[in-house]
């Protein structure tokens, strides 16, 4: 069995491996430029003698809040696999180093694919365990931060997490369809017993990490009801100040009205002591109401 590995080829070279006429649907998606978004979508393809993938492998950076996808081409026959690694936009390409270090002299092209998807299937799970140490942080800081950060981080989380979605519901159903021996070519057999039983193990990690991503969501989810509360609090206390403030200046208002009134037989107006009896009410009432709010814990 030869495995052949080329990272970000021409046409020339893909031609060169003299793999004859590929069918048009495989052509679209072996030429299809890497920009880092999860397309085309994951996918394995029998196809007259040989089964054609593609396959994403999610890259968190915990640092940059920032999530891409290292795209990795398959095209296994019967005695070889050729992958092809294409570098994503700012990013880096899959580094294939572990799966040389596990694969054994006696592995089929089925079993070397099945050890390139599981570090894929692995890191889904570490990728949902990074999205929800970040959504930890998130709850962890929505008291201090402004509100105007927590909701940039609240969004961009959840636009992660749709494209999670897209990218590993699709890859868990190409899985399913290797275990449940839906995958057959022509000539010869790609997925022997050994290898459907391994991606056995590489089905029941994505359907791990399906579940925690409605984990993550529900939690996700959590958060932002606790942000939308906390704004909802926040503005509720500036209300009770502005309202505290309006009530603070109703009675001085009204005593002004009082003493402002135009009529002749006020007695205060003609007491040598009535200005400084007027503030002596206004200032007098101003402190019982703020003793009265500071006793109810308004303020």
């Amino acid at each position: 069995m030869t495995w052949t590995d080329l990272l970000d080829p021409t046409s020339e070279e893909i031609k060169a491996l003299g793999l004859g006429a590929l069918p048009p649907v495989v052509e679209k998606f072996l030429s299809h430029p890497s920009t880092g978004e999860p397309a085309p979508r994951p996918r394995l393809l029998a196809v007259h003698d040989r089964v054609y993938g593609v396959m994403l492998l999610p890259v968190l950076q915990h640092a940059e809040h920032r999530v891409y996808y290292q795209e990795i081409d398959l095209i296994i026959s019967a005695d070889s696999v050729v992958t092809i690694r294409k570098t994503p936009r700012g990013g880096e390409p899959f580094d294939p180093s572990a799966t040389r270090q596990a694969r054994r002299p006696d592995d089929s092209p089925g079993v070397l694919a099945y050890r390139i998807i599981d570090e894929i299937a692995e890191a889904y799970l570490d990728l949902i365990d990074g999205i929800d140490e970040e959504i930890d942080e998130l709850d962890d800081h929505i008291e201090d931060w402004p509100a105007a950060r927590v909701r940039g981080q609240i969004s961009h989380v959840r636009h992660d997490l749709l494209n999670i979605r897209r990218t590993l519901a699709p890859t868990r159903d190409a899985i399913r369809e290797v275990v449940d021996n839906r995958v057959e070519i022509d000539h010869g057999e790609v997925f022997t017993r050994r290898a459907e039983l391994a991606f056995g193990l590489v089905y029941d990690k994505l359907l791990r990490a399906s579940e925690g991503l409605d984990y993550t969501r529900d939690l996700l989810g959590g958060v932002r009801d606790y942000a939308q509360a906390k704004i909802a609090n926040d503005q509720n206390e500036v209300t009770k100040r502005l309202t505290i403030a309006a009530t603070l200046l109703l009675l001085p208002t009204f005593i002004v009205g009082l003493y402002g009134q135009n009529f002749r037989d006020i007695p205060e107006l003609h007491w040598g002591w009535g200005y400084a009896w007027s503030w002596a009410l206004i200032v007098v009432t101003t402190v019982l109401q703020l003793v009265y709010y500071r006793r109810k814990h308004w303020i």
